[in-house]
């Protein structure tokens, strides 16, 4: 049923769905792209739950459908295509249920009892907004299959050190396992960006910072990171009363500058922020 249907061009054509600028639309129109992209999640498991969000004319949707999806929820915000979707929902013979849902509104751990493993092409306007929403609730997630700019894709991956290395690296990386499974060109889409866009794929870490811990670490970044270039006996200084001591009692430099600290080195400073605000 799914190979009989009409090409994404064709859905395109006759819906007119015109990518909408304000909502970050590009679509991808070659099934073997949305297949691939659909196979970085697998396998799907009985106990997870699968969830596309912005699923466009549904490329990959099919995609996803044709890599076994047994239970697929997609959310989509935009009337034009929640009717494009009908005929896939048809096809799929109840193994998609499409939600009309704004991702950036929705809780994500209502959606299902089951843990979450969430793959979509991301609109880029909101894409990191959304990767923080799910770092945040880590806890329901099974995995992440998302599409992001390189540039955007290269700071989640970055090591200590480098250019792309930041604040949200450190986040992600002490939630997530994350590799870059491949690029993009902007001809895969229509219309064409003007990036290059790379697939991203989390696995949850089985132990990560939580609690007072985690919300302490999202304070001490906060500040290392405010004024990069700065060392961090200066970034630090509304934090603890003497910064200069603590960091050398973790072996940490004083001149250091927060892009060489490494997440672990991020954790001991948060904890030696709690027992300081004790």
């Amino acid at each position: 049923m799914l190979h009989d249907l009409p090409s994404i061009s064709e859905i395109i054509a006759s819906f007119d769905l015109a990518a909408k600028k304000s909502l970050g639309q590009n679509f991808i129109l070659d099934l073997n792209i949305t297949e691939k992209i659909a196979r970085q999640g697998l396998p799907y498991r009985d106990d997870e739950t699968l969830v596309e969000v912005g699923p466009g004319p549904g490329a990959l949707t099919r995609g996803i459908l044709l890599n076994g999806a047994q239970e697929l929820i997609a959310l989509e915000k935009d009337q034009r295509c929640l009717l494009a979707l009908e005929s896939l929902q048809v096809a799929s013979k109840g193994r998609l249920r499409v939600q009309e849902a704004d991702a950036l509104q929705i809780n994500f751990s209502e959606i299902s009892l089951k843990p979450l493993k969430i793959i979509a092409n991301l609109p880029y306007n909101i894409s990191t907004q959304l990767l923080i929403k799910w770092i945040e609730g880590v806890a329901h997630i099974s995995g992440l299959v998302l599409m992001f700019q390189k540039e955007v894709a290269l700071r989640l991956v970055a090591s200590p050190r480098s250019k792309a290395y930041g604040r949200l690296s450190i986040l992600t990386q002490l939630r997530f396992q994350t590799h870059i499974a491949f690029d993009l060109p902007p001809s895969a889409f229509k219309p064409a960006p003007k990036v290059t866009s790379s697939i991203v794929v989390f696995k949850p870490r089985a132990s990560h910072p939580t609690g007072d811990l985690w919300e302490a670490i999202k304070t001490v970044t906060q500040s290392a990171f405010a004024q990069r270039r700065k060392m961090l006996r200066k970034t630090l200084q509304s934090l603890f009363s003497e910064p200069e001591a603590t960091l050398a009692a973790l072996n940490l430099s004083p001149t250091a500058r927060a892009e060489e600290l490494s997440p672990d080195d991020f954790i001991a400073l948060s904890q030696a922020y709690l027992q300081e605000a004790q």
